[in-house]
């Protein structure tokens, strides 16, 4: 059975004890995270602990329980809090019902009362628990979403954002079938004949006869990407192209007459493979521009218009598959990339010519995405300044490969270096930041936040990871050392410390300190001598 935590708050550790043994805890579905003897003492463990439940006195030093509530709901606001006071106050009951506490009880505390309290806070979170976690109403929200997903999912698809290894799962998650075995991808441009309507419902319009009609005649997935209609669809044998496209022609004359839009249906190229979806959109894309030569409301098939160009494609995406590994991948998801870089772009019978400017146009794309990443070329090729010339030197297109994989990897170092410089200058800034303003009373995680630009999440998450500390303790530690060196160095009265160490109530000072030293500020000096003399 889960157990839910609760964090006791009470500046009297009797009163403290005394709930703690009251209830059997357990039994409840509770346990105790533990207890703070005071509101600040509190939030601190708070952060830590995550409690589920906060039970707090209302007079205590520091931070009273009014003021942690309000502080634990805007950080927590989930958080259940039960405020327990000896003092019969309208105005405290007032304002802790505007908090939105569970309970206000009076002390004494009864024992059954306080069970009936946590009974109800139980059956509360249960509740609210079970409606997050309720597989049904989970599975009604996942299907009532799905189109929605889908439509994601096909414009990840012929962006070429699917991880091939993740290919299978994504189709199971989102219940697509699509088993080809070819496929190929058109783009719906639309345009308004009569001025009349908005261009966004004619695009509706079209994209509503075009589920009725061409969904019905063709195994098609048809959804909208950057203010087009885009259609994938299933074919059984390459060959049945032609009747795709002359099927597609007379779409766009039934739109023109149906919606009263100009339709053009640009038609990329058949692929056998899912993962080759980008490059059929990539031509169907194409297709679509050469409606200004060969007029709209008609489909353009890119391989009758433009048939050379067929495997330009293949290229680009293994040069920007490898570009991405660089920015992304591992080593070893790199050497892949760089392995089949060069078996796309040298692997095939090529002319001496074309080797040629192929070499010329990859050290282009590998100096241009240096300068796009702020990389030093130096750093990346060397002092030589004849990197092509290098390069058709080499014997063989392993050489060019191992070249190749060298480069990359040089590259993927400098820009994981640089990605780690940044968060570590961020640690830093923020660093140097309460080493100017630690005597700044007001100075929090917000605050600082704040200075540098940054949400306090990432903040908080990227301090941790770098300091191994949250950024309270690490503030209160160097106000500590801070104080602990003005102890040593300075003939003034304590509260004046506290002052300069960023506290304004010396009492909170003074418990802080032993907490962190184990002894009061006022006995710090004669503590150390006596430590320095061996006594």
């Amino acid at each position: 059975m889960r157990l839910y935590s609760v964090l006791l708050v009470d500046d009297e550790e009797d009163a403290v004890q005394v709930i703690m043994k009251k209830i059997n805890w357990e039994s409840m579905g509770f346990r105790i995270a533990g207890y703070a003897g005071n509101g600040i003492e509190a939030l601190e463990m708070a952060e830590k602990a995550q409690p589920d439940v906060v039970m707090t006195d209302i007079r205590m030093p520091y931070m009273d329980g009014l003021s942690l509530s309000r502080k634990l709901k805007e950080l927590y606001p989930n958080i259940r809090i039960i405020i327990f006071s000896g003092f019969d106050d309208f105005e405290y009951a007032r304002e802790a019902i505007q908090i939105e506490v569970e309970a206000y009880v009076l002390k004494p505390i009864n024992s059954s009362e306080l069970k009936k309290i946590f009974e109800n806070v139980k059956e509360d979170i249960d509740k609210e628990r079970d409606e997050k976690q309720n597989i049904d109403k989970l599975q009604k929200y996942y299907m009532e979403s799905l189109p929605v997903l889908r439509e994601n999912f096909y414009t990840l698809l012929i962006e070429g954002r699917v991880p091939a290894d993740r290919m299978e799962q994504y189709f199971k998650e989102y219940q697509v079938q699509m088993s080809g075995p070819y496929y190929i991808v058109t783009v719906l441009h639309v345009s308004d004949l009569s001025g009349e309507m908005e261009p966004y419902l004619t695009a509706v319009s079209v994209k509503k006869l075009a589920e009725e009609h061409v969904r019905e005649k063709w195994d098609c997935r048809i959804f909208s990407y950057l203010g087009e209609i885009i259609i994938i669809t299933q074919l059984s044998e390459k060959r049945e192209v032609t009747d795709y496209t002359d099927y597609m022609d007379r779409f766009c004359k039934m739109a023109r007459r149906v919606c009263r839009a100009e339709v053009t249906a640009g038609i990329g190229r058949v692929c056998d493979e899912i993962k080759d979806i980008p490059i059929s959109y990539k031509g169907a894309a194409d297709a679509v521009s050469y409606r200004v030569i060969l007029g709209n409301t008609r489909a353009i098939n890119i391989t009758e218009v433009n048939p050379k160009n067929a495997d330009e494609s293949w290229e680009e995406r293994a040069v920007r598959q490898l570009f991405k590994m660089i920015r992304t991948g591992d080593r070893q998801s790199l050497e892949k990339a760089v392995s089949e870089c060069v078996r796309k772009l040298f692997g095939r019978e090529t002319s001496l010519q074309k080797y040629r400017l192929l070499i010329m146009e990859i050290i282009t794309e590998l100096f241009r995405f240096g300068s796009d990443n702020q990389l030093k070329t130096e750093q990346i090729f060397g002092q030589n300044e004849d990197v092509y010339g290098e390069i058709m030197r080499m014997e063989s297109v392993e050489a060019v490969q191992t070249w190749l994989m060298a480069v990359s990897a040089r590259m993927q170092d400098m820009i994981l270096a640089d990605r780690t410089n940044t968060t570590k200058s961020f640690v830093k800034r923020a660093a140097e930041y309460v080493k100017e303003h630690y005597s700044d009373q007001e100075l929090s995680v917000e605050v600082v936040c704040k200075a540098l630009g940054v949400s306090t999440s990432y903040f908080s998450t990227v301090f941790k990871k770098e300091t191994g500390k949250t950024f309270v303790k690490y503030l209160t530690e160097f106000r500590m050392e801070k104080a602990a060196e003005l102890l040593l160095t300075k003939e003034e009265k304590t509260y004046l410390i506290a002052q300069k160490a960023g506290y304004s109530d010396p009492n909170y000072f003074s418990y802080v300190f032993k907490r962190q030293f184990g002894v009061p500020p006022s006995k710090y000096r004669s503590w150390i001598l006596k430590k320095k003399n061996g006594a």
